[in-house]
């Protein structure tokens, strides 16, 4: 349940401009989690989720691009635990995910903030990586695969 509630969060922080824990608790309750404010507020700080000033001057909730800075991220376990395969083939990677994640574990792959990654591009269940060659590919697989087996 909270694996799931966390990528929940991290996908409503990529479609939306969640501004205050109060904005996510409404949103999560209105899909049927029934959260308090210290919940919200543990997710927030393990997700490790910044504000980003917004082009209306407000703040909003983000993944923050210092979280992965050593291109080692986490993808904590919320993310790792919502992908089922990883393969390649040449100069691209595939990875399958629940349904309806796929979104947020490539926006987690896109702060992993890799040179080797062209782009990413997600579905509901399904992520193509984009990379500069097979060798970049077989490497990215490895270290999502490694990711993975850390948890």
């Amino acid at each position: 349940m909270k694996s799931e509630r966390q990528n929940r969060i991290l996908e409503l922080v990529s479609k939306y401009e969640i501004e205050t824990q109060e904005d996510m608790i409404e949103r999560l309750r209105s899909e049927g989690y029934m959260v308090t404010q210290a919940t919200v507020s543990r997710d927030l700080k393990e997700l490790k989720l910044t504000k980003a000033l917004t082009a209306r001057g407000t703040y909003r909730y983000c993944v923050s691009q210092s979280r992965n800075h050593t291109g080692n991220v986490r993808l904590n376990n919320a993310m790792a635990d919502s992908i089922l395969h990883v393969d390649y083939s040449m100069n691209n990677v595939v990875i399958k995910t629940y349904p309806g994640l796929a979104q947020a574990v490539a926006s987690a792959i896109d702060a992993m903030n890799m040179h080797s990654i062209l782009g990413c591009v997600a579905g509901d269940d399904t992520i193509i990586i984009v990379s500069r060659d097979e060798k970049s590919s077989a490497e990215i697989s490895e270290k999502i695969r490694e990711l993975m087996k850390a948890l």
